[in-house]
């Protein structure tokens, strides 16, 4: 067993406000008793403007938000998945989506740049992030206690190829910040889904409210069991959604139902 935290916020356009938010919710999730932590998309900034988060994009290993979460881990003695924050680009004027992993030590465990970039335009809303962010290339697992964790953001949650890419995980994250339009339809549907085709934990934390720019976003971050459960959830405003992976429940699941040695189709295409 393992006790899991996602944390949901309402991040606003001040990035001193958003560290204070998410260290007192870190600290209360560790607190609790949980292990590993995960902090929602763009928990460090929700800007007025697409462009602003280009203003505090850091180079790997060196800034502010880098040194936090660090720190964070370290002197919390858990594992924190940072959500994501933005790093330069080696493509001018864009930066990209990046999900860090740190160890109880503080160190970084693996990264994770976001593969597939959000496009919607309905009415008013309309969101086009690879005006402002590099796509990423690689599928990302890391090794934890209680086996691999799947490292995905918001908008990968459309595509299953990628988590089968990812191989036989007892836990996927899904950091975000989905739209009040598109996740009062999807998010559930999606994530449950991603949870009992892989038949693995899936822990989102979310954005989930009314920002200072005007955009409102869905929240609900949720943990969900192998058999498509939902096991703890959070609808909207600031907090901490907690549970415990079972690895004996995976066992169990893929035992009774050996879905994943059953597949007939191999995929293929990201390394």
């Amino acid at each position: 067993m393992m006790k899991v935290a996602a944390i949901q916020m309402v991040s606003t356009p001040d990035v001193k406000e958003n560290l204070a938010t998410a260290k007192r919710l870190l600290t209360t999730a560790a607190e609790s008793g949980a292990e590993l932590l995960l902090l929602p998309e763009y928990w460090p900034l929700m800007g007025m403007q697409e462009t602003d988060k280009l203003n505090i994009a850091e180079s790997p290993g060196h800034g502010e938000l880098q040194n936090f979460l660090g720190d964070m881990a370290r002197s919390l003695n858990v594992c924190i998945i940072g959500g994501s924050i933005p790093l330069r680009s080696p493509v001018e004027g864009k930066v990209l989506n990046t999900t860090l992993v740190f160890d109880a030590q503080g160190k970084v465990d693996a990264c994770y740049d976001k593969v597939h970039l959000f496009g919607f335009h309905k009415g008013a809303e309309s969101y086009e992030e690879s005006r402002t962010i590099t796509a990423g290339d690689k599928v990302v697992t890391v090794e934890t206690r209680i086996g691999r964790v799947g490292l995905s953001i918001c908008y990968d949650l459309r595509f299953p190829e990628l988590y089968r890419a990812m191989g036989e995980c007892a836990l996927i994250v899904v950091p975000s910040a989905f739209t009040y339009t598109t996740g009062q339809a999807h998010w559930e549907i999606l994530l449950r889904a991603r949870a009992i085709e892989n038949q693995c934990y899936v822990l989102a934390a979310a954005q989930g409210g009314k920002h200072v720019n005007g955009r409102r976003t869905w929240g609900h971050s949720v943990l969900i069991d192998p058999w498509g459960k939902i096991v703890s959830e959070l609808a909207e405003g600031e907090g901490v959604v907690f549970g415990d992976i079972d690895t004996n429940l995976i066992q169990n699941i893929r035992e009774s139902l050996p879905a994943l040695r059953h597949r007939r189709i191999q995929s293929s295409g990201l390394s």
